[in-house]
């Protein structure tokens, strides 16, 4: 078996830093599921210092253990010694693919099509993009489940099928020019971030974040052509990818002319924020990346940051809720400017949400990998969804949003029957005021 290398190379004060004083416990969803210490961030963090100091090797159950975790930062929030769990997390997954611990060619080839294939290529996850978009809209996806086509196919697989997310009819690219300027002199010039799964299925709230920037005084870049960020490479332990990934992301802007960079899904924008870290040991991008750090905002925050317009208008609802992102909140500390976002709407009631900032079982792609204790997680966000009795939920995530979405068609009957976004709803007051 190989030894252990990562977790030895990382700073060992990293690792020293946890005081095992418990404070993490409580906001641990897999710790509070089981109440088992291997399960929550104190007791992982014992498990990855026993393999940086050689007292144990990274074994199946190890690796078990890492994927285990959902990634969501709570702990983060909580701890009060501020160990940076994110890097101890990614570093351990990397050390468990490194020592090849997992069996299975299944496992083996769906990572290396995902991650190494797919998602390394923006013109070829349009493409699947595309092909799934066909698949939907000529309801063949209806006719393989009147004929039980899935129930031939592994229960794993068979599973996920609700779960696909409905692909927009077109695509970022297509709803938002490279270019576009608000009237009068601009203010500020900044890029915009589309996304992935963003792309694919939200690009309406693409199309929205624009509206909102242009409305507020800002110029537009939006490349037609975007890599993913890296974090789905980073949260499943394949760094070097994720390293190759931010390099292309760097080069494709032009740092110096931007006033920012905007990003408006929660887990994209945690990791974006974090490319001088990933890139310190890169003698060519460790200061561009650092530099590239300062410039990343999140729509709220930027909004917020720079005075935003308040709208004169609503946006058609009356009462909205609000469930935060994990990485919005735990990893970008950005927590009380979607709720401005929100308050800042005419005829808007906010309805605060019991447990906002609980997990909702998303996680990246946690929802596949451990689909058992991520429908224990939806089930908790749908009850408090209920004690809230608003209408509508706003996230600020693509994940949580397909999450809360299928949950919500699944259960039925639930009070809460739109999922939305902070700054779609506030897009829809903007137009709203021009009669549109």
């Amino acid at each position: 078996m190989p030894q252990a290398k990562l977790l030895k190379e990382l700073d060992y004060s990293v690792l020293q830093q946890c005081m095992h004083c418990g404070m993490c416990l409580p906001t641990c969803p897999t710790y509070v599921e089981t109440k088992l210490e291997r399960n929550s961030p104190r007791g992982r963090i014992s498990l990855m210092r026993a393999i940086a100091d050689d007292e144990l090797e990274v074994t199946r159950a190890f690796s078990d253990e890492m994927y285990y975790c959902l990634g969501c930062l709570a702990c983060q929030t909580a701890c009060p010694a501020g160990v940076n769990y994110a890097e101890l997390f990614e570093t351990a997954r990397a050390e468990v693919e490194l020592a090849e611990v997992n069996d299975g060619m299944q496992r083996g080839f769906w990572r290396w099509l995902s991650l190494n294939v797919i998602f390394m290529h923006p013109w070829l996850l349009r493409l699947v993009g595309r092909v799934l978009r066909l698949y939907q809209s000529t309801k063949l996806d209806v006719l393989m489940r009147k004929l039980r086509f899935f129930g031939l196919m592994p229960k794993s697989l068979a599973a996920l099928e609700p779960q696909t997310p409905r692909i927009a009819e077109k695509f970022s690219h297509e709803l938002i020019l490279p270019v576009e300027s608000p009237p009068g002199k601009p203010k500020h010039r900044v890029a915009l971030l589309t996304g992935c799964v963003q792309d694919l299925a939200f690009s309406n709230i693409n199309r929205d974040t624009a509206d909102v920037l242009l409305a507020n005084g800002c110029e537009v870049i939006t490349l037609a052509s975007q890599h993913c960020c890296g974090s789905l490479h980073a949260h499943n332990g394949e760094l070097e990818l994720a390293r190759e990934l931010a390099r292309r992301q760097i080069d494709s802007l032009d740092l110096d002319s931007l006033d920012a960079i905007i990003t408006n899904a929660g887990g994209c924008g945690s990791h974006l924020k974090g490319y001088g870290h990933l890139l310190h040991g890169d003698p060519f991008y460790a200061a561009r990346a650092r530099v590239w750090d300062t410039k990343v905002k999140d729509v709220h925050e930027w909004l917020v940051q720079t005075g935003f317009r308040k709208p004169a208008a609503g946006a058609g609802i009356d009462e909205v809720t609000y469930h935060e992102s994990c990485h919005l909140c735990h990893g970008q500390k950005v927590v009380s400017q979607p709720r401005q976002v929100l308050a800042s709407i005419p005829g808007l009631k906010f309805k605060e949400l019991p447990e906002s900032n609980w997990c909702c079982g998303s996680a990246g792609i946690y929802n596949i990998t451990q689909p058992e204790q991520s429908q224990k997680l939806l089930k908790r966000k749908l009850e408090n969804l209920e004690l809230a009795k608003a209408p509508v939920v706003a996230t600020s995530n693509p994940g949580c949003h397909l999450q809360l979405v299928n949950g919500l068609k699944a259960c039925g009957g639930h009070s809460c029957h739109e999922v939305t976004q902070p700054v779609t709803l506030l897009a829809r007051a903007y137009r709203a005021e021009q009669g549109c």
